[in-house]
């Protein structure tokens, strides 16, 4: 399992990714899930990868080296050449069914699902930032102002931070620190997610940066990060007050009595008619 984020902002585009992989419980390694396709002054893209580790490797090398062609006569659309972001992304996805035509079946009869995910996203010039969440077809989908990150793997402990503060107005530096504690809350909650991390934070028209990462254990300011955010979060739950059963004081009840044995009744309703 990994966890992948990728975030579309009017501003730039922030990419972060864990680097565990494992095998089961005692076969833990640490493999890095992002690479950075860079041409200065020309393009800048990231990719981020989940899924089966030798897919995602095999999918990664071929790319940098697949052409696509929609007629034979063409030269061959690459990811070095492509003159837009939706080309790049169809060039991923016919890496990803190169890999299948060659791999799936011996892959079936091994008992293992062809299974990866991709985040794909940058600037070529030319046109403005793109980013795209691509899966095990080759087909994919692009991030738009209401739907401005993807996330692939364990998404579902960092999803609600990000639900909270995301907005593609969200300035780079808030979105990279919302990333990491997204980040940070699947690290906590999940095993199979680990350290060290790669960021990158890419400001629009660019077409580079400076802003590459790797986050480990003695990062001080990933430390800071966690140590704090649990403090406030916890700080804010013993603000929140416990529930009133009765209304006591002026705090509203949670129920009162009388609607409880409502809600007893409702409940053992059923029952009673199978007695």
């Amino acid at each position: 399992m990994t966890y992948c984020v990728a975030i579309k902002l009017n501003a730039g585009l922030v990419f972060l990714s864990d680097s565990r992989t494992n095998a089961g419980l005692d076969q833990i390694s640490t493999f890095r899930k992002m690479i950075v396709y860079e041409k200065p002054d020309d393009r800048f893209m990231v990719l981020l990868s989940a899924g089966n580790l030798s897919i995602s490797q095999s999918v990664r090398e071929i790319l940098q080296v697949e052409k696509l062609k929609d007629h034979d006569e063409d030269e061959g659309i690459t990811i070095w050449n492509a003159k837009s972001m939706f080309d790049a992304a169809r060039v991923l996805g016919s890496a990803i069914r190169h890999v299948y035509e060659r791999d799936a079946a011996a892959l079936k009869l091994a008992g293992v699902d062809f299974n990866v995910s991709l985040i794909f996203g940058g600037q070529i010039k030319g046109e403005g930032m793109r980013l795209f969440q691509v899966y095990s077809a080759g087909n994919f989908i692009e991030a738009t102002p209401e739907t401005p990150y993807f996330q692939v793997g364990e998404s579902k402990y960092g999803k609600p931070v990000l639900d909270r503060v995301i907005t593609p107005q969200t300035p780079l530096d808030e979105a990279a620190k919302c990333a990491l504690v997204s980040m940070d809350s699947t690290l906590k909650s999940n095993l199979s997610v680990g350290l060290p991390l790669d960021m990158v934070v890419y400001e629009v028209n660019k077409f580079q940066t400076d802003k590459v990462v790797c986050i480990d254990e003695h990062n001080p300011y990933f430390k800071m990060m966690h140590n704090n955010w649990g403090a406030k979060l916890r700080e804010v739950f013993d603000s929140i007050e416990d529930p009133m059963w009765n209304g006591e004081h002026t705090s509203v009840p949670l129920m009162q009595p009388a609607s409880r044995n409502q809600a007893l009744k409702k409940i053992s309703s059923p029952l009673e008619k199978l007695i």
